[in-house]
């Protein structure tokens, strides 16, 4: 679909229930129509290296697996694939007439003022909720998918992309706030050629799953009962990934928001739980994938900030590059000072 063809469903397109609301909401890779009841989300005919939704099949085949993979812990949310369809000038999703344009996922919606970020900016998660989460992450992890081929070191060169960025963060904040990006990528390295045997250890030991790839705080409702969703379907690698990392990019998450007695408190538990850290170099691991996760979050929004529509936008998305930079610079020094 186009995004003309969006706004044409979006005025006067017909969906399978009547409803008041229809709210647009855009991503990089998807778009995401919001009604009373329902969400149908619609993936974006593009391309990069990591991800290709260039064909109305592949398209079709990645809402299908999106069902599949997100019914593993969200299968009241995630409820079907339906097909859209265009009548001359008019388009309707569902249904069985006409041209089949394109394809949405249809999920069940849930209540906004429940995601887990907005309730951290209002300071209502509780350690409940926390221990909640933390168990009902450990069981997912605990009944996913064992992952036993997998090149381990493949981390490396996804913390190392972050030097890409610096020319241009060097301009924006002077190359003296930047020269973290090269103390990074020089730990990392050292780090991960010191330890490659004991990744290669957890690889054979079990402890890279099929996970959700993508567990941050706005990927999780409480409702009360803690609700992932929203995981990686477009990109196996993305998902086949250690367990400590996973759990680390939620933790990280909460460090971020200043919150690192719910961090701390998430990884005790969930370690409990499932223990998947066992020893003090396992603990520095749990460390190091905190500071790759960091890496990533000031990546992305310095690539928010590049192509950012105006200059409130850009300075937001650098506020988060600096706030990253400086976790996984306090993640760094951990690492180094043992």
């Amino acid at each position: 679909m186009t995004k003309k063809q969006i706004d044409i469903l979006l005025s006067t397109g017909n969906f399978p229930e009547v409803t008041g609301q229809r709210k647009l909401v855009e991503t990089h890779i998807s778009w995401v129509i919001v009604c009373d009841h329902f969400v149908y989300k619609i993936k974006k005919p593009i391309q990069y290296s990591f991800l290709d939704f260039s064909t109305l099949e592949l398209r079709k085949y990645y809402c299908h697996k999106e069902i599949e993979l997100n019914q593993r812990f969200a299968k009241d949310v995630y409820l079907k694939v339906l097909p859209i369809f265009k009548i001359q000038d008019y388009l309707a999703i569902g249904g069985t007439k006409g041209t089949i344009l394109d394809y949405a996922v249809k999920m069940r919606k849930m209540n906004p003022d429940k995601q887990m970020d907005v309730l951290l900016t209002k300071d209502k998660v509780t350690p409940t909720d926390i221990r909640n989460l933390a168990e009902r992450i450990a069981q997912f992890h605990g009944n996913a998918k064992i992952i036993y081929k997998k090149n381990v070191l493949d981390i490396k060169q996804r913390f190392n992309d972050l030097v890409a960025e610096k020319k241009f963060l060097s301009a924006c904040f002077g190359i003296d706030k930047v020269g973290v990006i090269d103390h990074a990528i020089g730990t990392s390295n050292t780090f991960l050629d010191k330890n490659k045997k004991l990744l290669e250890n957890r690889l054979s030991s079990g402890f890279f799953r099929d996970c959700h790839g993508d567990l941050h705080s706005r990927n999780i409702f409480l409702l009360p009962t803690p609700q992932p969703f929203d995981c990686l379907e477009f990109n196996d690698d993305y998902r086949h990934i250690d367990v400590l990392n996973e759990i680390a990019f939620l933790c990280m998450d909460l460090d971020a928001f200043g919150k690192r007695e719910l961090s701390d408190l998430c990884i005790e538990h969930y370690n409990l739980k499932f223990p998947a850290m066992r020893t003090q170099e396992e603990c520095n691991f749990f460390i190091y994938y905190k500071c790759y996760r960091a890496n990533i979050r000031a990546k992305v929004n310095s690539l928010r900030a590049k192509s950012a529509s105006n200059e409130e936008e850009k300075k937001k998305a650098l506020a988060e590059v600096k706030k990253y930079l400086d976790l996984m610079k306090s993640y760094l020094e951990l690492l180094i000072n043992g």
